[in-house]
């Protein structure tokens, strides 16, 4: 699959086809595509007690990389172990864990800031309330990038997606919100209402 012409062809934010679900191409680089699902097709809890965990150890890193992954059919054997950093929260120091190395894992904070037009809100801790006003306290990623990382479900109705970095505390996962603001001081890791927060999986694809 390594060809010129098919690499040039593909660029950030088109649609891409694979193991039955579009994805959108969040980077290109070499012959390596960073992709995220168009939309979230299921909601599920992070993890499936409310306790302080991680990434590493929750049971959506499970699920993704276990029954996800293994539904992909022959496709899978294109996407490339990532070796993820898995930062402490910058804007509350909430530990983030080891590094994992995944096959299929979800945007962290500053990932979704960065693949989403990169404001740099978050490394420079420009904080807002939910109305976006700045606060020194404030514990969103509200601009005008809201709208980017706006996902829906398959019905068309806009929906939360879980991020991997920890929230304010360890048993909360930042997420992004339906109207596309981080919510960088998180949420309760297993969130019983409506059936969890949406999962919008990422992974890196060989060409």
């Amino acid at each position: 699959m390594k060809n010129d012409s098919i690499r040039a062809d593909i660029t950030v934010g088109k649609k891409f086809s694979f193991g039955g679900i579009a994805w959108l191409v969040l980077a290109v680089v070499d012959f390596k595509l960073l992709l995220i699902s168009e939309k979230t097709f299921e909601k599920r809890n992070y993890h499936d007690v409310n306790v302080y965990i991680t990434w590493e150890g929750c049971t959506l890193r499970q699920y993704l990389n276990g029954e996800f992954y293994n539904n992909l059919g022959a496709e899978k054997k294109a996407i490339a172990e990532t070796r993820n950093n898995n930062f402490d929260n910058l804007w509350y120091g909430t530990s983030g864990g080891n590094e994992t190395t995944d096959k299929i894992f979800l945007l962290s904070i500053d990932e979704a800031d960065k693949y989403f037009n990169d404001s740099g809100d978050y490394i420079n801790k420009r904080r807002k309330n939910y109305r976006g006003s700045i606060e020194d306290k404030g514990g969103y990623i509200f601009n005008a990038y809201n709208e980017s990382r706006i996902a829906k479900e398959g019905n068309g109705k806009e929906n939360d997606w879980w991020l991997r970095s920890p929230g304010n505390g360890g048993n909360k996962a930042a997420f992004v919100f339906t109207e596309g603001r981080i919510i960088v001081d998180g949420h309760d890791v297993k969130y019983d209402f409506n059936g969890g927060k949406g999962v919008r999986p990422a992974l890196w694809l060989n060409l």
